[in-house]
């Protein structure tokens, strides 16, 4: 363990951006001043914003405090996710194996794809009609 008691990772998804903060404590995640579960209504975010601890086996040990703003829920969820790991990381190197295995420290690269001139969306076409 470092020397300081509050360890920071910024995590990032699709347009969502999320600031973490763990410090050593009981296990409560707190989400933009508001209770894990009062901020996300779906059970599987949930589960995708305590996947680290699950993986490091650290569930309860770290409580979290998080501002995140942009995008949605499920890419906030994520941004989260990788918030989480990467001040996990600050907190210990040895979890680095076990995260990098489990994918959560590499960015999602996916992001909504620009709409082009002379369609509707980003692929959609007009309709055609032979006539």
């Amino acid at each position: 363990m470092a020397k300081t008691s509050r360890f920071y990772g910024t995590g990032r998804r699709k347009s969502s951006v999320a600031r973490v903060y763990v410090t050593p404590g009981t296990g409560k995640i707190t989400i933009n001043k508001k209770d894990i579960e009062d901020y996300f209504g779906l059970e599987t975010l949930k589960v995708i914003v305590r996947q680290p601890f699950a993986v490091t086996g650290t569930t309860g040990k770290y409580d979290v405090a998080v501002n995140v703003y942009g995008g949605g829920f499920t890419g906030q969820a994520g941004a989260i996710r990788h918030g989480i790991s990467r001040a996990l990381l600050e907190a210990d190197a040895e979890y680095r194996p076990a995260l990098k295995k489990a994918g959560f420290l590499t960015r999602d690269p996916r992001m909504k794809e620009r709409k082009k001139y002379g369609l509707k969306a980003a692929r959609r076409a007009p309709q055609f009609s032979k006539r």
